[in-house]
């Protein structure tokens, strides 16, 4: 419920003595969830303010505090710091071994042979697997299982980087729903891949906004190509060159009730050859997804097909698509593949790093942290707002980026 507070939405249904909700006990338990898990959440923020990641916890939280017999945990680790996902295992494992059912629901294969004792692979809505020993099954077995084929790693060619092209200088923000910038310094190379990582709500929501012209920062620099960018709205930033693939790909991506062509056309709707004297120009429209439906296998039933009835893989084909078909200098680009299957990933992978040897610059924030250590080239963690410390990938371990994701920041070299 958006419109009310974390504690609010832990408090419903449960009445305390004389039917009077139990604010206190509920702020207890909270607190407690929080220590033990690492899952901690300001009681009194509205939901609303929440970022995609942080009402994710709200919900793993809400199935703790209720002592429910039978969890169903949907992707429970992607706003998880590394130290807090050893945590949520270890508790999950004890709570198995007092009988209650768990139902772990995870793209991440090590996560699953680490956790689970026993997988089922679902492919196209049917079974294509049980697993009795997962942690004595190879993930590729496994990927080759959930994709019916091999999965290959895209190959990462050695590429030189170029001159800088996006910068931001001393940004910060405030008043943003979830966490201001804090001073931001940051910068991307052509032909390089920055990766940001953090635990979700500790400003990449922010930062991702700042540079889309989403939010206009209280102090501080945006460059791109070298220039400062005076015009800092969504299509001054675009004018720059910049292309963007948001977080949620259909609250702020792609427009759910309209046809697939208008969602892919509609940032640049207002130009040549969608429009022409002021009016739209349909048969561009539809030839240009059209196009791109075709070269990126984007699964639909063509040009017109409403977009919310596409799947998640898909819509982020289209976003990708879209983005692409108008060559960025630099492109941002958030939760790139949450929720993605392995086959759908590796189509996302295999583009940006196409992008980057063409030239581009990436920013690619993200909660996955073996996906910003097979991508990038450096990586930036975030921390309360601000920039933690910048780890060149190859020097980059899972151990020291979870350090950095819960506060500790890099003695300066």
């Amino acid at each position: 419920m958006p419109r009310l507070s974390v504690l609010d939405n832990l408090l419903v249904g449960m009445p305390g003595k004389g039917g009077r909700l139990d604010a206190a006990g509920g702020r207890q338990r909270l607190a407690e969830i929080g220590r033990s898990f690492g899952l901690k959440l300001d009681p009194n923020r509205l939901v609303s303010s929440l970022a995609v990641g942080e009402q994710q916890r709200l919900e793993i939280i809400k199935a703790l505090f209720r002592g429910a017999r039978l969890l169903i945990l949907d992707e429970p680790t992607a706003v998880l710091a590394p130290q807090d996902v050893e945590g949520l295992f270890a508790a999950l494992r004890a709570i198995a071994g007092k009988g209650l059912g768990i139902i772990f629901i995870s793209h991440k294969l090590n996560e699953v042979r680490a956790l689970t004792s026993r997988c089922v692979v679902l492919r196209h809505g049917r079974l294509a697997g049980d697993i009795a020993d997962p942690a004595a099954t190879a993930a590729r077995e496994m990927a080759r299982l959930m994709c019916g084929q091999e999965i290959v790693t895209p190959s990462r060619p050695k590429v030189t980087a170029g001159r800088v092209v996006l910068e931001l200088d001393g940004v910060a923000t405030n008043g943003h729903p979830g966490m201001a910038l804090k001073d931001v310094n940051l910068a991307v190379r052509e032909s390089e891949i920055v990766g940001v990582a953090g635990v979700s709500g500790n400003g990449q929501r922010a930062l991702a906004d700042v540079i889309a012209g989403m939010l206009v920062p209280t102090r501080g620099k945006l460059r791109i190509g070298g220039e400062e960018v005076r015009d800092r709205s969504p299509r001054g930033v675009q004018a720059k060159g910049l292309g963007r693939i948001p977080e949620d790909r259909l609250a702020s991506g792609l427009v759910g009730a309209l046809p697939l062509a208008d969602s892919m056309a509609l940032p640049r709707i207002g130009q040549a050859p969608f429009s022409r004297n002021g009016l739209l120009q349909p048969a561009a429209i539809a030839d240009f997804a059209t196009a791109q439906i075709k070269e990126f296998d984007i699964r639909c039933q063509g040009p017109q097909a409403r977009t919310g009835t596409l799947s998640g893989g898909n819509l982020q084909k289209a976003l990708l698509a879209r983005e692409l078909a108008f060559h960025p200098r630099v492109l941002i680009a958030a939760q790139p593949t949450r929720g993605l299957d392995i086959g759908a990933t590796r189509f996302v992978h295999e583009k940006f790093l196409g992008l980057r040897s063409a030239g581009c610059g990436l920013l690619v924030i993200s909660e996955d942290l073996e996906e910003l250590l097979t991508l990038s080239d450096r990586i930036a963690v975030m921390y309360e707002g601000a920039i933690a410390g910048i780890v060149d990938a190859a020097d980059a371990t899972v151990a020291r980026l979870g350090l950095l994701m819960s506060g500790a920041r890099e003695r300066a070299a």
